[in-house]
């Protein structure tokens, strides 16, 4: 199987999988704990169930939307994820950029992107967006934002779930770090995959390619820890927000509370996230926050969700229930580690014809279509007990 043959994004992981010596490949499937949240985020959209309507038009499917006056053809964007060269090492972000322009889709760059801004631009003239964590250093932060703007950057992703580092067994059980260090566990891993060892190999080292080096190899959490404020407030965001001067997007809100701060600074839209499942484990699965929220917010900010999704009936559900777009993670970064750039858009391929697929057979002709609701009912028995008030 290449590729081009997956018919879906298991098929992807499967091959990311091949590929991967175990560390990476770990880094990207893995989560927290017992990763419990990781499971049921995916898990969790087989309980919400569909109908639809029958005898409808649906010979020309729009599944186009916009977001801050930006014109989507999908309703799903890229997640920002760190460090993308880990997973191949001769594209990377690069590989990113060029699928996202190619597929027509939003490309969301991370603040430990391992691929410079200016490069990434080069690549991908498109609007992107581009995130940052709560560091320490604000000057640092200063100067970032002026790169990102020169560079064609529109909007800002404040990820604000990350004070200290996610327990993600799999890292310090297989050696993992950044960038990866050699030693016996490591070597025994990369041998048993020598394509991906030649890479590593032949080209300049992985690590943070728009900040200064921070020293020899780390494991994830020791460069967390590090170099992002666990003291900070929401005086930060409101900040950063006045700093960017520019659309902004709070991510990793779970409390409704916090939505209604996120607001009070001057977000403009609010990423309903558990971070993958990679830093509370048992935290919620988005899926289940999110009726929540667009009930309390509905009308006051935009709304993006994330959180284990494996197939366009997912993103169909998520904006059934209200949420304005959708992001993808490990769906493209499986496509990445099995093809680079090709994978990607294969990844992108697949959500999009199982998307308008789902339209279709709902009776929608359109997101307008599915917004106006009753397609989405969580299943009988499986109602959760908890709730998110506070």
């Amino acid at each position: 199987m290449n590729v081009r043959s997956a018919i879906n994004i298991d098929d992807l992981r499967r091959l990311a999988r091949r590929r991967l010596p175990r560390m990476v490949f770990d880094y990207i499937d893995g989560g927290a704990d017992d990763e419990i949240t990781l499971a049921r985020s995916t898990a969790r959209f087989d309980d919400y169930e569909l109908t639809g309507h029958v005898l409808r038009d649906v010979s020309a499917i729009d599944v186009s939307t916009e977001l801050f006056g930006q014109s989507m053809r999908l309703p799903f964007l890229i997640a920002p994820t760190a460090a993308s060269r880990l997973f191949h090492p001769r594209q990377g972000e690069a590989a990113l950029a060029r699928a996202a322009r190619r597929s027509g889709i939003v490309y969301s760059a991370s603040t430990l992107a391992s691929v410079a801004i200016e490069k990434i631009d080069a690549l991908n003239p498109d609007p992107k967006w581009f995130q940052v964590y709560v560091w320490k250093d604000r000057a640092l932060v200063e100067q970032i934002l002026d790169r990102v703007r020169k560079a064609g950057f529109t909007t800002l992703i404040l990820t604000v779930d990350t004070p200290v580092a996610g327990n993600r067994e799999r890292d310090p059980r297989n050696g993992f770090s950044i960038p990866p260090e050699v030693n016996l566990k490591t070597i025994r891993q990369a041998l048993a995959r020598p394509g991906y060892l030649w890479d590593v190999a032949t080209t300049p080292e992985i690590g943070p390619a728009n900040f200064p080096s921070s020293g020899p190899a780390q494991n994830i959490a020791d460069f967390i820890n590090s170099q992002f404020d666990p003291s900070v407030t929401w005086e930060y965001a409101h900040w950063l927000k006045a700093a960017w001067n520019g659309p902004m997007v709070i991510k990793g809100v779970s409390r409704i509370k916090d939505g209604k701060r996120a607001i009070d600074v001057g977000a403009d839209a609010i990423w309903i996230s558990n971070h993958g499942g990679r830093q509370l484990d048992t935290a919620r699965p988005t899926i289940d926050l999110l009726p929540e929220f667009v009930a309390a917010l509905r009308g006051q900010t935009r709304i993006i969700l994330d959180g284990g999704v494996r197939r366009g009936s997912h993103i169909f559900k998520a904006l059934a229930l209200g949420a304005d777009a959708v992001a993808i993670g490990r769906a493209y970064l499986f496509g990445l580690a099995a093809g680079g750039e090709m994978g990607v858009v294969r990844a992108v391929e697949i959500l999009e014809a199982e998307l308008r697929r789902t339209l279709a057979l709902t009776g929608c002709a359109s997101l307008n279509d599915v917004r106006r609701g009753g397609f989405v009912r969580r299943r009988d028995g499986v109602e959760d007990r908890a709730r998110n008030g506070g």
